[in-house]
């Protein structure tokens, strides 16, 4: 049975549907609105707990109503949730979700991510098949690579230097995503260019590309799309796909999360 685990960041998201992101000084009614965990980290984790029957998450959390709604609601979905508290509140914020199915997000607050001082059961991380990482000090990422495989968001690479990523996971188009150079380069680069699919670069000079996955259903909205994609990567590595086979399983993933609203009703489940 294959484990896994996460290390990074959570944010408390409270989404809006409207039917265009307004302009500068006007105002627009939300038809509906809803609330939920999430952020990078959150979204991986959820949905390798669908995938896995389980995952172990490493995170930090602010002391305050939105923390621990964020603990109890992951834990709903099936997350082990493993947090450190902290003085400094749980970051939030807000989306509004518009009818071509784009997300526009603003972010309130500083991320909270792990430190490996923090009193956390970081044994646990040992002989997992492998680990996402989207934040956590340097010594958070060397307890990440205990596992088999450590694979990686950008997002992380500022405490990431020394340590041998398995997989970097970025995109083209979004510029928090940017791929950024790692030492020792990682043994596989992975960009997402959306519905233009993407392109990997591997060790010893082999790279290719990969098409983006049909889409069974309608597409509702495009939050979470590019974390379930590097949650579905994630697993198959794990689960010991060779590359072609794991790219085109993520991105099966990330096709599947366009099609449910928010970042959780579209994922895939237990292949």
């Amino acid at each position: 049975m294959t484990r896994f685990a996460v290390v990074g960041h959570v944010e408390w998201i409270e989404f809006a549907l409207v039917s265009h992101v307004p302009v500068p000084g006007e105002i627009i009614d939300a038809r509906s609105g809803f609330h939920e965990a999430a952020g990078s980290a959150a979204v991986a984790a959820v949905q390798l707990a669908k995938l896995a029957g389980g995952v172990d998450f490493f995170t930090a959390l602010g002391d305050d109503e939105r923390g621990r709604q964020s603990q109890e609601r992951l834990r709903e979905l099936g997350v082990t949730v493993h947090a450190a508290w902290r003085d400094t509140p749980t970051r939030w914020g807000f989306v509004h979700l518009d009818d071509d199915a784009e997300r526009t997000i603003t972010i309130v607050g500083d991320r909270l991510a792990p430190h490996g001082a923090d009193d956390l059961p970081w044994d646990r991380i040992e002989g997992a098949d492998a680990v996402f990482v989207s934040g956590g000090d340097e010594a958070a990422m060397r307890h990440a690579r205990r596992a088999r495989l450590l694979v990686a968001t950008p997002r992380a690479a500022a405490t990431l230097s020394g340590i041998q990523v398995d997989a970097l996971v970025g995109s083209g188009k979004d510029r928090l995503e940017q791929i950024a150079p790692l030492d020792p380069p990682p043994h596989l680069v992975v960009t997402t260019r959306g519905a233009e699919g993407g392109e990997w670069h591997g060790t010893e000079h082999r790279e290719g590309t990969f098409k983006a996955a049909a889409i069974e259903g309608d597409v509702v909205d495009a939050y979470g799309a590019g974390d379930t994609f590097a949650a579905g990567l994630t697993y198959a590595l794990g689960a010991g796909y060779d590359t072609d086979a794991a790219l085109a399983f993520a991105a099966r993933a990330g096709a599947a999360n366009l099609t449910g609203r928010g970042p959780y009703a579209g994922q895939l489940t237990a292949p």
